[in-house]
């Protein structure tokens, strides 16, 4: 048997050996760093949670007042509206309150503001993953979707 050419340079490790002092060192870093990257990540979650709400009830809203502003709107059809829009988006089962301006949008004079007003309780529509002592939203906090527009 012919013998295999040895190669002329061989790889050599410069690094130095690693002691296990290295080792706690890195394990004290990842604990203090934890819990930082634990509260940005859910504060992102809480806090991008209720802007999609915060969207949600504006758009639900918007459709509500759209409903109102129709020569024969009735409050019925208002809030079958909303909830309706709700529904699609997720937000079908929790309680919320719709109010209009004026209170009987069938009585609205032609040319008049008809505002519609959807709000909603933090503690009904949100995702509570950041206690609040830490920065997340307080419970009680209300979510308000507004939207206007002109009878026709």
């Amino acid at each position: 048997m012919t013998e295999m050419p040895r190669a002329k340079h061989q790889h050599r490790d410069f690094r130095a050996p690693r002691s296990p002092d290295r080792f706690g060192g890195a394990m004290i870093e990842f604990v203090l760093a934890l819990p930082l990257l634990l509260m940005l990540t859910f504060g992102v979650v809480d806090y991008g949670y209720f802007f999609f709400a915060k969207n949600s009830l504006v758009s639900a809203a918007q459709i509500g007042v759209r409903a109102a502003v129709t020569e024969s709107a009735t409050n019925s059809s208002v809030t079958s509206a909303i909830s309706a829009s709700l529904t699609a988006s997720g937000f079908g089962n929790c309680s919320y309150t719709v109010t209009t301006n004026p209170t009987d949008v069938s009585t609205a004079s032609k040319g008049a503001a008809v505002t519609v007003t959807v709000t909603a309780t933090w503690s009904n529509v949100g995702v509570h993953t950041l206690p609040t002592f830490l920065g997340g939203i307080d419970s009680s906090k209300q979510v308000i979707g507004t939207a206007v527009m002109i009878k026709e």
